[in-house]
């Protein structure tokens, strides 16, 4: 699956024609593809297909993560909220290079 503005504006549903958040939504598609990065301790170029697409579970990871980031743009809320269980780690952990914590001593 590949990561577009309009699969963004989709998930987040925001209307096609709202062009004012693009630049910004592009913006955190950088940071939670940088995000999933660093969490599968895996390059997203080495886990995509040959047409640069992302396994579904990891594109559905990334949209979920640009969606927290776009909805709570500090870092306090006033209202109360739950994480919904197994959703975002939950679909990483699918990825997850475990073999790179051995290499590193087991360090994280």
């Amino acid at each position: 699956m590949e990561i577009t503005l309009d699969l963004i504006k989709k998930h987040l549903n925001i209307d096609s024609d709202f062009t004012d958040d693009d630049n910004y939504l592009m913006g955190l598609k950088d940071v939670a593809f940088a995000v999933v990065e660093k969490h599968i301790d895996q390059s997203l170029s080495e886990i995509a297909n040959a047409g640069g697409e992302l396994p579904t579970p990891l594109a559905q990871a990334i949209l979920l993560y640009i969606g927290n980031l776009y909805n709570n743009r500090e870092s306090i809320a006033y209202t109360g909220a739950n994480e919904i269980p197994f959703a975002y780690d939950y679909l990483l952990s699918l990825y997850k290079d475990y073999s790179k914590k051995e290499k590193n001593g087991g360090v994280f």
